[in-house]
């Protein structure tokens, strides 16, 4: 079942990723299709808008050149018209004269050359004098309209021309060449649309590996648990139906030592339910604490009575360095017990027969460290981001006698959050590990109640 699960995500994995790679082909085609038409559009477009662009201003020369002549035919001025109209910007023209002209009088000449030859567009006009250096006067013609309004002159701008001259400015007209590409969103949109497939293609490959990790985590849990519980239970039936014997009141000593196994085994079997209701107790966010005034010295000094026996067993010294000067916190002394037990227990399970672990406190600022160091097996660094999660276990190897469910470190690392406090790992794989738990001090003198 599980091979048909791997291979049935490997090959909607694939399926996937063929999926997208084909969305992002398709695009990628369709941009190069539609970029090539667009240049081909761009171009036509920009071929006719400047030969459209050419005819207005050949349109616009004529009619100043025409109200040119009929300005020097009043003033009477011989002056040659040769070069007289200049186009200095692609919607500015400059017209030189060899006199001032009065402003209705050139207004009224260019709304009849420009209505005459059709050049409908709104325009400005400044007249030029030479003897002040200046642009002397200037309005907003419009075509709709038969008034006019002032201007600041902001485009009519004095030229480097000798003489007299008049300018015109179209405000509402823009050169093709200068005209920015308006086209982009045919690139943003589809940009857009395939990173929006590509984030949700990649957000559902993590939930879905993910949830295959959850899964076996789940089920190497459901294994551990059967086997740690079976244990307990077929030793407890064989030495229950030893006990049965009649007999086995005549041999005190072996009398005593199945009631110890029977104890001992209760106690292993107890443990572990507890351990898999500490982490059941923390689900839905419903964690209750009991808070009081909880001095972390003598729940050391607890910690360290309860795996007397366990010590005496496997040759291991647990030495204490209790050195904190302040030890009281806020909390409830039931989960911060089981957190301290279950540092205490995995220093054991990964140390070494005939190992020392220890235990140490110190104060930092407001806080209260307690260590836990082993001299086992440490931790690997790719394995040392992972250990705090639910139901992950450490690969030990060789190491069989290492058991476990994974919720140990899990449920230490949200009750220290819970108190306010955290949890952290320094460990160098084959020489150890120390666990360094952080809680939050109640000064001395301090009540709570």
């Amino acid at each position: 079942m599980e091979h048909m699960g791997r291979r049935a995500i490997g090959t909607l994995m694939l399926l996937a990723t063929l999926s997208v790679i084909g969305v992002v082909v398709i695009q990628l085609l369709w941009l190069q299709q539609a970029s090539r038409y667009r240049d081909e559009q761009v171009e036509l477009n920009r071929e006719q808008a400047t030969q459209l662009e050419k005819q207005f201003n050949d349109r616009v020369v004529m009619a100043l050149t025409d109200v040119t002549e009929q300005i020097l035919s009043i003033t009477k001025d011989p002056t040659d018209l040769f070069d007289a109209v200049k186009q200095e910007r692609p919607n500015y023209f400059a017209v030189t004269i060899n006199d001032t002209v009065h402003p209705y009088l050139l207004e009224a000449m260019l709304r009849k050359e420009f209505s005459r030859r059709n050049i409908q567009e709104d325009f400005e006009y400044g007249i030029y004098d030479c003897f002040t250096d200046s642009i002397v006067y200037g309005n907003y013609v419009s075509v709709d309209s038969v008034d006019t309004d002032s201007v600041s002159h902001s485009e009519l701008q004095k030229l480097d021309k000798d003489g007299h001259y008049f300018g015109v400015y179209f405000p509402n007209r823009r050169s093709t060449l200068w005209e920015e590409d308006g086209n982009a969103w045919m690139w943003v949109f589809p940009f857009v649309v395939t990173l929006i497939v590509f984030s949700f293609f990649a957000y559902s490959v993590w939930v879905i590996l993910r949830q295959r990790k959850l899964s076996e985590m789940k089920n190497d849990f459901i294994g551990n648990m059967t086997h740690e519980l079976k244990t307990p239970i077929s030793t407890i039936a064989l030495s229950s139906e030893v006990l049965s014997d009649p007999d086995i009141v005549n041999e005190p000593e072996r009398l005593r030592e199945y009631a110890r196994i029977i104890r001992s085994e209760n106690e292993r079997l107890r443990t572990q339910v507890e351990r898999v209701l500490q982490i059941g107790s923390m689900d839905k966010d419903k964690l209750d604490l009991k808070r009081e005034r909880v001095d972390m010295h003598a729940v050391a000094r607890d910690v360290v009575e309860h795996f007397k026996l366990q010590t005496q067993e496997r040759s291991v010294t647990i030495g204490t360095r209790l050195a904190a000067a302040i030890s009281t916190v806020s909390g409830d002394r039931v989960h911060l017990t089981n957190a301290l037990t279950n540092l205490v227990d995995n220093a054991l399970k990964y140390g070494r027969d005939g190992g020392t672990v220890g235990i140490a406190t110190t104060n930092k600022g407001h806080e209260l460290l307690i260590s836990i160091t082993d001299d086992g097996i440490g931790i690997r660094k790719e394995d040392i981001r992972h250990i705090f999660e639910r139901f992950y276990r450490v690969h030990t190897g060789n190491v069989h006698n290492v058991k476990g469910f994974g919720l140990g470190l899990h449920y230490v690392q949200q009750i220290a959050q819970a108190h306010g406090g955290g949890i952290s790992v320094q460990s160098e794989f084959g020489k150890g590990s120390t666990f360094i738990l952080s809680l939050p001090l109640i000064p001395a003198g301090t009540v709570r109640h």
